[in-house]
């Protein structure tokens, strides 16, 4: 499958989203645990394309579980601005995907915050990692290639700290 016919796009663009009432916090802009939210459904929309969304963790099978996030915060969203999230396959291999994604103000197109993110695929009856089934490993690699001609974002593998010392 060519990036161009890929289904979820290149890279996979979310479902947008607005930003609530509930969401804003007393600075007056979004608050930073919701910008993780926003990111949470994105990883959704893209799970659930790949077989591995809420569907199959309610079967019982499996599930994807979040090993690490490092979220960069670049610009503020307000009350009502609406967003999408852009989500690409970073790397993957038979039990963990490493993916990055960009949170994006729709009407002025800004960048407001990137997230990247490591996952492991767990079999639910052990709790325990496990390799992702066949059907969603096929889907996981057809994603991989359709993202793989994408550049690799700055943000990707920063490490925190303060430098300069």
């Amino acid at each position: 499958m060519s990036a161009a016919t890929h289904p979820l796009g290149t890279p996979a663009v979310c479902p947008p989203e607005t930003v609530i009432e509930d969401w804003i916090d007393y600075n007056g802009h979004l608050n930073m645990a919701f910008y993780n939210v926003l990111f949470d459904h994105g990883v959704d929309h893209v799970y659930d394309h790949l077989g591995i969304g809420e569907a199959y963790t309610r079967s019982g099978a499996g599930s994807c579980f979040t090993l690490e996030v490092h979220v960069h915060y670049l610009n503020e969203l307000a009350l009502g601005d609406e967003v999408e999230v852009h989500f690409r396959l970073l790397d993957f291999d038979h039990k963990r995907l490493h993916f990055f994604e960009e949170l994006y103000h729709r009407k002025e197109g800004y960048l407001a915050a990137t997230s990247e993110q490591l996952a492991m695929h767990v079999d639910m009856r052990s709790r325990r990692s496990a390799p992702f089934p066949d059907a969603a490993q096929a889907a996981i690699e057809a994603l991989h290639a359709a993202h793989g001609g994408l550049a690799v974002p700055a943000q990707v593998g920063h490490r925190i700290g303060i430098t300069g010392r």
